[in-house]
């Protein structure tokens, strides 16, 4: 749980990069912002020291 938002920010890479060199497709845009929005929010709030 606790690298959970990194991975989420290294699946948004990865979807950038196949944008980038396979499939230029607007979804993976979408996908890609939306890993890693979510992956920074959750590595915020998951590591978040009270």
């Amino acid at each position: 749980m606790k690298y959970l938002g990194v991975i989420l920010l290294l699946l948004g890479v990865l979807c950038l990069v196949l944008y980038k060199f396979a499939a230029p497709e607007n979804w993976l845009l979408v996908a890609s912002m939306v890993l890693e929005l979510g992956g920074i929010f959750t590595y915020i709030f998951v590591n978040k020291k009270a």
